[in-house]
């Protein structure tokens, strides 16, 4: 049970930060650092205070940054590595509990992670071109509580953030679908 829990976990929080690498971070880190939640060394660094503050600093900086039009996209590129980088230690923490290889779960981290970046980062331009950056702070806004939400269920109730990630591919998967057949009308 406990390696379906971890497997759960790791998938939820990598999906996570895929939307915004920081704030799974920080909420794994608080919860290890105040020890509601315990991490195998070397990812207990997350909960290092000084890591945390980093981690804080660059997660205000991304937050103001990503609703801005054109910052964003540079933000996004540079989410390519943190991003997606951020999923795989994510994941490794988790299954390191289950006594799955950190490197299995980091692969799998890192594509969970990547795929949702990979979607976000292919959505903003189409959001920037069609309401002229209006549409931006308010989706990078319902990014922030998606990763929030998806972070909190990772850790709580795992299976419920399966169940969000499945349904973020499912809204991904029909605005893509909508996109793409208007495009094959004009």
């Amino acid at each position: 049970m406990e390696l379906f829990s971890g497997l759960l976990s790791a998938l939820g929080l990598s999906g996570a930060a895929g939307l915004n690498a920081y704030i799974p971070l920080l909420i794994v880190g608080g919860l290890n650092h105040f020890g509601y939640m315990h991490l195998n060394a070397p990812f207990d660094i997350i909960s290092n205070p000084f890591f945390m503050v980093l981690v804080g600093l660059l997660a205000v900086l991304d937050f103001v940054g990503d609703k801005i039009p054109g910052v964003d996209h540079a933000l996004h590129v540079a989410g390519s590595v943190i991003n997606t980088g951020a999923g795989a230690v994510l994941a490794a923490s988790q299954m390191g509990v289950a006594d799955v290889p950190p490197a299995v779960s980091a692969v799998l981290g890192l594509m969970v992670a990547g795929g949702v970046h990979a979607t976000r980062t292919a959505v903003r331009p189409v959001a920037t071109a069609t309401t002229g950056g209006i549409g931006n702070p308010v989706l990078s806004a319902a990014e922030d509580a998606g990763s929030l939400t998806l972070s909190v269920l990772a850790v709580f109730a795992p299976i419920l953030a399966v169940l969000g990630l499945l349904g973020l591919a499912a809204a991904a998967y029909s605005l893509w679908s909508k996109v793409r057949g208007r495009r094959q009308r004009i």
